[in-house]
């Protein structure tokens, strides 16, 4: 097996596999020089997870430390520990930037066009199967707009995704563009540094204050052995965490009213207007909530380090931005937190039997695999719950699969669709703006299942763990 990516999926697709499939041989590839993706990329003030860590860890491998909502520095080492310890860290090939993939059914496995090293070396490997696991965006660059007259802005302009050491908030005048999990993590960390720091916004969206240290975990693990009471705490927060989604999107109205409530109690009203600014158009879950730890982002308001703005951006001045109400602000350092490109299974250019594969014209089969792409899996969170959840259930899944090829003697297993013409069915109830601008990408999705995702831990741990394998639409053959 080849495993694309070394972060958070790949680490746990590598323990995994060692452990459920012991007699399979595996690399893993990493396109950048240290593994732990997203939380080795991203060098932000602030960056920090968006989940509970006993949630958004493995389950493998209890979280140790006292913040529940964890920083950056602390889920990389973690990472990176966890590779080491189960001892996968020899299996990665640092700067391996897989190209191409090419299946030939006659020989059963995948030939990999990869470019290795700094001089891009081109180098081929292959496999008899594929497991992507690179995540779902562009590392090179996130997504930033066009924005009127910024060629003539005197300050600086940066994406956190390229934020440097260089970058000093220091006295300055900040504005952070953005309303999700990025722009809610920025604002609290550069005020404290930063003269001022305002929080453009075109929309509300919703954010909840939740506590940063989880003292039920802290309990339990000073009263039982540790995995006992990271499993206790895992399932007592994946519980509430379903319950919360599940009442939201049964009683959207009464959820709404609720998060703004939380927000209305806590915030300065002198300072900021919660109607305008923390009451999203909506509902709870359409996109995901914003968590803020001991609500610092509140705080940093109250104080008036940071305020928050929404409106729309009519052109950039030489000394700032000009709004479409005509205020103007100036600032000395903007920071463009306005999200993600959009990029499937690593942008890997795919042919079966020569023939090219779009992936907009397969269908998603239980969220991990596409119709008529053999020997191949893809690794993807939830967008209503810790990401890591569905990437370990997918690897369990995935080994499932190969100890049955090996007992049956298959060489290939392919989803295969009835109606490959069909087009993607019902409606998408997901709507950050990164998902709509790639929507074409997309693979399609049919009315139900398996053509169709769930959103839901118990119904998919159920299905891939204890689920038949030969279901009539996954084909087998030896």
């Amino acid at each position: 097996m080849l495993i694309v990516g070394a972060g958070l999926a790949g680490i746990a697709a590598a323990v995994h596999l060692q452990a459920e499939c012991p007699h399979k041989r595996f690399i893993v590839l990493e396109g950048r020089e240290r593994s732990g993706g997203t939380w080795d990329l991203f060098r932000y003030p602030g960056v920090r997870s968006d989940s509970d860590m006993s949630t958004l860890g493995y389950s493998f491998r209890p979280w140790r430390g006292d913040q529940a909502i964890a920083e950056g520095a602390d889920i990389l080492r973690y990472l990176e520990d966890t590779a080491q310890t189960h001892g996968v860290d020899r299996h990665i090939r640092f700067q391996h930037q897989v190209r191409s993939a090419s299946w030939s059914s006659e020989d059963a496995r995948w030939t990999l066009t990869v470019e290795r090293g700094p001089s891009r070396e081109p180098v081929r490997l292959s496999c008899h199967f594929l497991f992507i696991c690179g995540g779902y965006y562009r590392y090179a660059q996130g997504h930033m707009p066009d924005f009127p007259g910024i060629a003539r802005f005197a300050g600086r302009v940066v994406h956190p995704q390229q934020w440097t050491p260089d970058i000093d908030p220091s006295g300055q005048r900040v504005v952070v563009i953005g309303s999700g999990a990025t722009a809610v993590t920025l604002v609290p960390a550069l005020a404290q540094h930063a003269a001022h720091v305002t929080l453009l916004q075109r929309s509300p969206t919703y954010v909840v204050s939740v506590p940063a240290q989880d003292r039920w975990a802290q309990v339990l693990r000073r009263c039982l052995p540790l995995g006992v009471a990271h499993r206790l705490t895992r399932w007592k927060n994946l519980a509430l965490s379903m319950l919360v989604v599940g009442l939201s999107r049964r009683f959207p109205e009464r959820a709404r009213q609720w998060l703004i409530h939380r927000v209305r109690r806590t915030v300065d009203a002198s300072r900021c207007d919660v109607d305008t600014h923390f009451s999203p158009h909506y509902p709870p879950w359409e996109q995901r909530l914003c968590l803020v730890p001991d609500g610092d982002l509140f705080e940093a308001i109250n104080s008036g380090r940071a305020s928050v703005l929404t409106d729309h951006i009519e052109s950039f001045t030489e000394r700032g931005l000009r709004l479409r109400s005509g205020r103007e602000i100036e600032a000395d350092l903007v920071v463009s937190a306005t999200g993600l490109e959009i990029q499937l299974l690593g942008d890997i250019a795919l042919t079966v039997d020569g023939r090219p594969i779009e992936l907009a014209k397969t269908f998603n089969y239980k969220g991990l695999m596409f119709s008529d792409l053999p020997n191949l899996a893809a690794s993807f969170g939830y967008t209503r719950a810790p990401w890591t959840l569905k990437c370990e259930l997918a690897c369990g899944y995935v080994c499932r699969v190969l100890r049955h090829m090996d007992k049956k003697g298959y060489r290939q297993c392919t989803p295969r669709h009835p109606d490959p013409a069909g087009t993607r069915a019902g409606k998408l109830d997901f709507s950050p703006g990164y998902v709509l601008r790639a929507l074409k990408k997309f693979p399609r999705q049919g009315a139900k299942a398996p053509w169709r995702p769930h959103q839901n831990f118990v119904r998919d741990l159920l299905d891939l763990r204890y689920g038949a394998l030969e279901d009539g639409v996954l084909d087998f053959k030896a």
